[in-house]
C-alpha cells in the first residue's frame, strides 16, 4: 500500500511542478488529480500535502532568482547613492500591498473556500470562464514591450492593482498566474515582468500557509505521510526548477492564448470525467 502511495505522490508532485507557475492553476489540477487518483481519505492531509508541495515549485524561484533575493537583502536600506526606488525594502514593500487584498480575504475564509469551493465542478468551472477571460485580456491588453522585472519601476498603485487581480486566484482554477499576468497588463507590466513580479508573490504566500500547516499537522501524521510530504516535495521542487525558465523564455517569443485553449479544453474533460463518475 505504501508504493502505491509514493507513487501517487510523485505523480502529484509532477503535476504541481508543471502547473505551479504556468496560468493554468496548480490547485485546479491537484484537486483534479487527486480525486482521479484517490489520493488519500483524509481531506486534511490532502490539502496540506497540496500546500507543502506547492511550497517545493516556490523554493524553485527562490533557487532559480536568488541573485535578486539575495541583491535585495545587501540593498536593503537607502543610501547616498541608493534611492528608496532601488531598495530591497522597496520591493519587498511592493510585494507586501499585493498580498493585502488576498490575504483579508483569504484568511478569514479560509475553511469556508476549501469546503465550498476545493471540487471538480467549480475548478472544472473556473478553468473554463478563465481561459475565456485569458483570451480577451491578451487580445486587449498585453503590450509588447518585453522588459524583465529589473527594468520595470513599480509604484503602490501598480502593486495594489495586481495584488486585486490575486484576489481571483482564491477560487481554484482561475490561477494565480494567470490573475496575477493580466493584473500586471493593467497595472502597467511587460508580459515577462508580470510573471517574474508573479513568482516572487507566491514566496511569502506560500512559505507562510505551508509552515502553519506542518506546525498544525506535527503529532497527527503517520511515517508513510511524512514520506510522502518529502518526495511530492523534492519531485514539484526538481519539476518546478526546469520549467521557470522555459516559461519565461516562452513568455518572450510567444503569446499566452495556448494555455488559455488548455484550459477550456481540460474543463470539458474534468466535466466529462464527472459525468462518467470518475470522482
Amino acid at each position: 500500500m505504501d508504493i502505491a502511495f509514493y507513487l501517487k505522490a510523485v505523480i502529484l508532485g509532477i503535476v504541481e511542478g508543471l502547473t505551479e507557475f504556468l496560468p493554468v492553476s496548480s490547485t485546479g489540477h491537484l484537486i483534479i488529480f487527486q480525486n482521479l487518483i484517490h489520493f488519500s481519505t483524509n481531506s486534511d492531509f490532502a490539502n496540506m500535502f497540496a500546500m507543502v508541495i506547492q511550497l517545493g515549485a516556490i523554493l524553485a524561484v527562490v533557487v532559480v532568482y536568488w541573485q535578486k533575493i539575495w541583491e535585495s537583502i545587501i540593498h536593503l536600506l537607502p543610501s547616498k547613492t541608493r534611492p528608496l526606488e532601488q531598495t530591497g525594502l522597496y520591493f519587498w514593500l511592493m510585494i507586501l500591498i499585493s498580498c493585502i487584498p488576498a490575504a483579508a480575504i483569504g484568511i478569514p475564509f479560509d475553511d469556508v473556500i476549501e469546503t465550498k469551493l476545493f471540487n471538480p465542478l467549480v475548478v472544472a468551472c473556473a478553468l473554463f470562464i478563465g481561459g475565456l477571460w485569458m483570451l480577451y485580456a491578451e487580445s486587449k491588453l498585453r503590450g509588447s514591450h518585453t522588459t524583465t522585472l529589473d527594468e520595470t519601476c513599480i509604484t503602490p498603485k501598480m502593486a495594489l492593482i495586481v495584488g486585486l487581480f490575486q484576489v481571483l486566484s482564491i477560487v481554484p482554477g482561475m490561477s494565480r498566474s494567470a490573475s496575477t499576468i493580466i493584473g500586471g497588463w493593467v497595472a502597467g507590466f511587460s508580459t515577462v515582468a508580470g510573471a517574474e513580479y508573479s513568482f516572487f508573490l507566491a514566496i511569502p504566500v506560500m512559505f507562510g500557509q505551508a509552515l502553519l500547516n506542518i506546525l498544525d499537522a506535527q503529532g497527527c501524521l503517520t511515517s508513510a505521510e511524512w514520506i510522502g510530504l518529502g518526495i511530492g516535495f523534492i519531485v514539484s521542487f526538481l519539476v518546478a526548477l526546469a520549467v521557470i525558465g522555459s516559461f519565461i523564455a516562452y513568455l518572450q517569443k510567444k503569446p499566452m492564448k495556448v494555455f488559455a485553449i488548455y484550459r477550456i479544453l481540460f474543463a470539458f474533460v474534468v466535466l466529462g470525467c464527472g459525468m462518467l463518475g470518475l470522482f
